[in-house]
């Protein structure tokens, strides 16, 4: 899959051999396989680039947002810091979030995203790509190891965020990291959920998703359901699985990640972290070490 035209940076086909450079972020509109444009950004990370190596012995981590975030959020950036420490990173917004195109599907179509940006981080020679979501990006992250898989073409029956990505192996992602998931849909269990519910749902809560949370969101349900992240970890294996859920997240009970460690089986790792609340806000600088220490240590 290969990036647009729009916000191209050109590079030098001249490669110092004696000197080392920092090569400046890399900043694109991806297509999807539907068609939608996603703003999308490439770091070489926080070590000095050795312009004779091939980066493709480095991970790269690829991060998957959160519901209302864009890859130029503070706490977007925060993230995307941590992780340059242990390798590669490639941020973007999801559809109808920031300067991409398209509306929000919450997590559906959102596979088709993360698969662009996984086979564009591929393209820039990394061969082990890292996936590490956030809440709803946690939910993607998981769908798309399922699809996805380890180079294995065709879609699930019934799984509408598959569509044309027959022999796409390039999107394939080596290792997964979900951070602060749901286990099932329509959960409606606590207030935050039922005000993100709200949001969605309704034509004022889209109004404000879109004036007030720079968020465009897609009217109208699923349709199909999508497979659900419970339904995909078991597809996920062998591929290496952390599931991190903090124990005082407001919006998913402790529940959630436990119901998709069971599904996931031995091949998964589950980090119940004490005193933590949801997803990238709630993400110490210590775990998100962690995470990264965890991500460049598996084997592709």
């Amino acid at each position: 899959m290969s990036a647009g035209t729009a916000g191209h940076v050109a590079r030098s086909t001249v490669r110092p051999n004696s000197e080392t450079i920092r090569r400046t972020p890399l900043r694109t509109f991806l297509y999807t396989d539907d068609g939608v444009t996603i703003d999308s950004v490439y770091e070489q990370g926080a070590a000095v680039y050795d312009a004779s190596r091939s980066p493709s012995g480095d991970p790269v981590f690829v991060v998957a947002h959160g519901f209302t975030g864009d890859v130029d959020k503070p706490h977007v950036r925060r993230v995307a810091e941590a992780f340059a420490q242990y390798g590669a990173v490639v941020t973007f917004s999801f559809r109808g979030h920031g300067a991409s195109g398209g509306r929000s599907t919450v997590g559906d179509r959102e596979v088709l995203d993360l698969a662009a940006a996984v086979a564009w981080a591929r393209e820039q020679g990394h061969a082990r790509v890292v996936t590490v979501g956030f809440s709803m990006g946690g939910s993607v992250v998981l769908r798309h190891a399922a699809l996805y898989g380890t180079g294995r073409s065709g879609s699930s029956p019934g799984e509408s965020g598959g569509s044309g990505r027959e022999g796409r192996t390039e999107a394939h992602t080596d290792a997964v990291v979900s951070v602060s998931a749901p286990a099932r849909w329509y959960y409606r269990g606590t207030a935050p959920m039922r005000k993100v519910h709200w949001l969605v749902t309704r034509p004022e809560g889209r109004l404000v998703g879109r004036y007030g949370l720079n968020t465009r969101i897609e009217r109208g349900g699923w349709d199909p359901v999508p497979l659900s992240p419970v339904q995909a970890v078991p597809r996920i294996a062998p591929t290496p699985l952390l599931i991190v859920h903090g124990d005082r997240d407001g919006y998913f009970p402790v529940d959630h990640p436990r119901m998709l460690a069971d599904a996931a089986g031995d091949h998964a790792e589950l980090w119940l972290e004490p005193g933590m609340g949801h997803a990238e806000h709630a993400s110490a600088d210590d775990l998100l070490a962690r995470i990264g220490h965890w991500g460049s240590s598996q084997e592709s």
